[in-house]
């Protein structure tokens, strides 16, 4: 190639670049090769990307790992493992969820539901004891407060309006204590557990239908403040 033509007369090169040499083999001339003895990406101009994220090696703090150019060529960490990325997580050394924004979610917004779910513990008129029926409620409550440990709750017992007023109260505290006997016979630690008696000073439903002093006779298992 004449020098006239060549765009590297001093140097030995090919006529496909112009007379210029490719050091590296990596289809970049020389000239324009900005890693000229390393082979590359003609697309990064001639310099490597070992981990394909588009970034060259000699501006990514993460060469074999595929990262983003916002974190410097590494992928952005998530710490805790909650799927969150620490630079979206606002609490990024605890395990949340992605509704919450990476931090855990409030339990007793749970406890609440599952208990709200489960219902109310209902007696027969006048008595205090655990019908077969509220046993397997109760047993799902056992469930709850097991996977919850750290939680307190206070068991709250109230009648309808069928007796005195001293009779009812006295008849709500011991329905509220039959509950408490009950979820300590099966495993929950009685510091966990406080009772209440209202009497019939709180109905859920009218005391003029036989339907509302149904729902009246209860027990409602709530969380601590």
């Amino acid at each position: 190639m004449q020098d006239a033509e060549d765009n590297c007369p001093e140097l030995a090169g090919t006529a496909a670049y112009a007379g210029c040499p490719d050091t590296d083999g990596d289809g970049v001339s020389d000239e324009k090769d900005r890693c000229p003895d390393v082979a590359g990406l003609a697309a990064l101009g001639g310099c490597p990307d070992a981990d394909g994220d588009g970034i060259t090696d000699s501006k990514d703090n993460c060469p074999n790992v595929a990262g983003v150019r916002g974190n410097r060529g590494c992928p952005w960490p998530d710490t805790d493992g909650d799927s969150v990325l620490d630079k979206d997580d606002k609490c990024p050394g605890e395990a949340g969820t992605v509704a919450n924004n990476g931090c855990p979610e409030d339990p007793s917004v749970l406890i609440n539901e599952m208990l709200a779910g489960l219902g109310n513990v209902t007696f027969d008129t006048g008595k205090s004891s655990v019908v077969k029926d509220a046993e397997t409620l109760l047993l799902e409550v056992v469930a709850i407060l097991n996977a919850y440990p750290e939680t307190q709750f206070v068991l709250e017992g109230h009648t309808d309006s069928k007796f005195t007023e001293s009779f009812n109260q006295k008849l709500s505290e011991k329905r509220a204590d039959s509950v408490f006997k009950f979820l300590t016979d099966n495993g929950i630690e009685a510091s966990r557990l406080s009772i209440s008696g209202f009497g019939e000073t709180a109905p859920a439903a009218s005391n003029d239908t036989a339907e509302g002093r149904s729902q009246n006779r209860r027990v409602e298992i709530k969380l601590s403040n």
